[in-house]
């Protein structure tokens, strides 16, 4: 059976909501099932995604990730619900806990107990999502009293979960819908599948219900060795710049002198030379890069891993729109 492609909208902030409005319109054009929009230092993802949703038809939709620190579990259940309503039945929320950089430096709140918060944040999502009333009872958050006062939405959205470390990744296994992977190797993505499938045997879930969304750095151009720079850069910003969690991740997967060297690089203020580091191997096992003549199988050998149900097609932080544009077409769903 062939995977679905989705498309993760790109990282870096547009000159406007119609820019992304028109990316998706053109993955849709292409065949892409679903675009995908994180929410960074950018606009916020709620209002993009109405504006998206009234001006497309059938493409899915869909939140990665919200983090469950900067907006309420029942207020992230309120909004999965209307946008499911604004865009026909076509979205989908991933939530995750984010990291100390954005919810301590963004949003002055304390990063405290992340995977209980979003186990938890995910059962109370899913509550409103049902129509149900919110009486919950958990560690951190003790709700009572709340319930929709529509109708719930049908079909309900998927819930999912993100997360990089394997109780995080057991955690979206047990509780949520689907799991959103980044930033693995082919290796470390199996090693992190086994801990999804745990969770959902741990939580007596049917897996074949289940999501797991592999986000792929990709950029592919004439100009290959252009293609592969940014997406070098790219990866070298995550594990350098942000935080300590890309930085582990890409160490648990067998390259812990690399992450460590490009971390301390660019703590230095060496962002050259903690890109450097990034060898051709590392950059092949993490992500699609280079020529079209180069890339339109080597996608596929992400695509053949079991347990992969949908690949989603994302761009280096400092691609330019045109970069973009052709990246997107030259992988579109055959």
């Amino acid at each position: 059976m062939t995977v679905p492609r989705d498309v993760y909208l790109p990282v870096a902030a547009q000159p406007s909501v119609d820019t992304l409005v028109e990316l998706t319109r053109r993955a849709e054009g292409l065949g892409y099932e679903r675009a995908w929009l994180p929410e960074t230092w950018g606009r916020d993802a709620v209002t993009t995604l109405t504006s998206v949703a009234e001006r497309t038809e059938s493409i899915g939709l869909g939140i990665s990730i919200a983090n469950v620190y900067s907006r309420s579990p029942a207020l992230l259940g309120q909004t999965a619900a209307t946008l499911q309503e604004v865009s026909d039945g076509r979205f989908r929320i991933g939530l995750g806990p984010s990291g100390p950089i954005v919810v301590e430096g963004w949003h002055g709140v304390d990063f405290e107990q992340p995977l209980k918060r979003t186990r938890e944040a995910v059962e109370i999502v899913k509550t409103v999502l049902r129509g149900d009333q919110l009486n919950y009872d958990g560690d951190i958050f003790q709700l009572s009293g709340f319930r929709l006062r529509h109708e719930p939405p049908e079909p309900r959205p998927g819930v999912d979960a993100g997360g990089l470390g394997p109780k995080s990744v057991e955690l979206a296994g047990r509780f949520a819908d689907g799991w959103h992977a980044l930033m693995l190797t082919r290796d470390g993505l199996r090693d992190r599948l086994a801990d999804f499938d745990r969770g959902a045997e741990l939580g007596d879930r049917d897996r074949s219900e289940q999501r797991v969304t592999l986000s792929v750095p990709c950029c592919v151009l004439p100009d290959g060795e252009r293609a592969r720079d940014l997406v070098r850069q790219h990866v070298a910003f995550y594990v350098g710049g942000m935080g300590t969690f890309y930085r582990d991740s890409l160490a648990r997967q067998g390259y812990e002198e690399t992450a460590h060297t490009v971390a301390e690089r660019w703590a230095n203020g060496d962002h050259d030379a903690a890109t450097a580091a990034i060898d051709d191997d590392l950059l092949d096992e993490l992500a699609v890069a280079g020529t079209p003549e180069a890339c339109r199988d080597r996608i596929e050998r992400f695509a053949e891993i079991d347990g992969v149900d949908a690949l989603s097609v994302s761009f280096p932080r400092a691609a330019e729109p045109d970069d973009v544009d052709a990246t997107m077409a030259e992988l579109a769903p055959q």
